[in-house]
């Protein structure tokens, strides 16, 4: 999953002509309860941005500052405090997005340019809607199930081409914990830090363990064909005497205990063993 600004923009945006004037500009932000619209020219394409900060330099202009802010704000501010149209007052020109950029990017253009809003233009130019901090940040009511799913089935099985059953995921609140065994370190890294950057992610909590699983003790060594394969446990005592038709085929180890941490050692019907 990869929400577009399309998936989280307001549509019924409003905006103001260039030749708005200065009451007008305050009545739409009073109304529509914003703190900044667009501004557009005849055409509909977006030439600037006011906001209720351009508005303020009115009421604020009785006081200048003094020494080289003084000097700045003779360049710049005042004249936003005499300006009585959008067209003076805005800020431009406009940063605006498309609407199929990630929320990622559009993120990251707020935070570098200082901006709270950035005006959604469609390939003609024109405005279709507006995105706000608060809509980049609606990726995080994103629910626990679907970012689990996502991290089984996309990013471990497809992605990675792992068994999902071979990790214990757990997801609350954001939050994503994630415990097993993996060969190599680099790949584990890769793993973590492929989790962080799923939509709705808060954090991870990382208890992945780097071993040997498929090849070592457990493959071809101990557990595969020595003493656990063809010798002790595979036609000895454990095969065909003790533990093969004695004391533990229908005693203790009738009914082996189920670990979702270890594969090979769980039930495949058993599933994932990932829980909320």
């Amino acid at each position: 999953m990869s929400a577009t600004v399309k998936d989280v923009m307001t549509t019924s945006v409003v905006a103001v002509k260039r030749n708005a004037d200065f009451k007008q500009i305050v009545s739409v932000l009073r109304r529509f309860r914003v703190s900044a619209c667009p501004v557009i020219n005849d055409a509909g394409h977006v030439v600037g941005v006011v906001s209720e900060a351009d508005l303020l330099y009115k009421e604020a202009s009785g006081s200048k500052p003094a020494g080289l802010i003084r000097l700045r704000w003779r360049l710049g501010e005042q004249s936003k405090a005499s300006a009585v149209t959008a067209g003076r007052l805005m800020t431009s020109p406009a940063i605006t997005i498309h609407p199929d950029t990630s929320v990622a990017v559009a993120a990251r253009m707020m935070q570098d340019r200082w901006v709270k809003r950035l005006p959604v233009v469609g390939d003609d130019g024109l405005l279709i809607g507006i995105v706000t901090r608060s809509d980049v940040l609606s990726v995080y009511e994103r629910p626990d199930d679907d970012i689990l799913t996502e991290i089984l089935t996309d990013v471990i099985v497809t992605e990675f081409g792992l068994a999902a059953s071979t990790f214990d995921v757990c997801v609350a609140s954001g939050i994503v914990a994630i415990s097993g065994l993996m060969e190599q370190a680099g790949a584990a890294l890769a793993l973590v830090a492929r989790l962080r950057r799923i939509e709705g992610v808060v954090a991870v909590r990382d208890g992945l363990s780097i071993g040997q699983h498929s090849i070592g003790e457990h493959g071809t060594g101990k557990h595969g064909t020595g003493e656990h394969g063809t010798g002790e446990h595979g036609t000895g005592e454990h095969g065909t005497g003790e533990h093969g038709t004695g004391e533990h085929d229908v005693g203790q180890q009738s009914v082996p205990q189920q670990r979702g941490s270890l594969a090979g050692h769980s039930d495949p019907a058993a599933g994932h063993l990932a829980r909320r």
